[in-house]
């Protein structure tokens, strides 16, 4: 009669060996939430496309901060992905002039490429690292090429068509949000998995 082996299962989600009978993989699992509800006039971040998208947006999206027009155009390019708020492109024109400083460091997006990052200088202040930009990205994101996106958190305000906008949650995702887009939003506790 032969012999059999039997092992433990292998977590699926981080590859954890099986160690033994009794392993229990804690990595968290993807889970999509239940949508808020939708109300009129919004669209749900739950609508948007995985993997993301980049569109010209006519809307007027502005950066303030400490007395100073940071950045302000009609002609940004906004990028949609599921869970997330839309992050919104300015283009260099759209910049105030000598505020940008590269930052260190870099980071890579599987859809959009290799990230540079950008300091911010008003006068005396440095807001370090709240801008990222892709100088080369890959060809479904060409439309983001020099353009620069910016973490919402760190300025005095932002804005989308006037409305004040709120950071999306998360040291690490740079999305606005409006009263356009039902969430929930990426970047809550418990969302890693999403």
């Amino acid at each position: 009669m032969a012999a059999y082996i039997t092992r433990a299962p292998v977590c699926t989600v981080f590859a954890c060996p099986p160690l033994d009978a009794a392993h229990v993989c804690e990595a968290p699992r993807r889970v999509r939430p239940k949508p808020d509800p939708v109300l009129s006039g919004q669209r749900s971040v739950w609508d948007f496309p995985r993997p993301a998208i980049a569109e010209p947006c006519t809307a007027h999206v502005r950066i303030e901060h400490s007395g100073l027009v940071v950045a302000d155009t009609h002609a940004s390019v906004c990028t949609f992905e599921t869970s997330h708020p839309p992050s919104y492109y300015f283009p260099p024109d759209a910049i105030a002039p000598g505020v940008l400083r590269a930052a260190g460091g870099g980071s890579f997006c599987e859809w959009k490429g290799s990230a540079s990052y950008w300091d911010v200088i008003v006068g005396s202040i440095v807001l370090p690292r709240v801008g990222w930009s892709y100088s080369d990205p890959t060809t479904d994101f060409a439309v983001l090429r020099d353009h620069v996106a910016f973490y919402a958190a760190p300025f005095d305000t932002c804005t989308v068509d006037g409305e004040t906008v709120i950071p999306q949650p998360g040291s690490f995702y740079g999305g606005w949000i409006t009263g356009d887009y039902a969430g929930p939003f990426k970047g809550i506790p418990g969302s890693m998995g999403w």
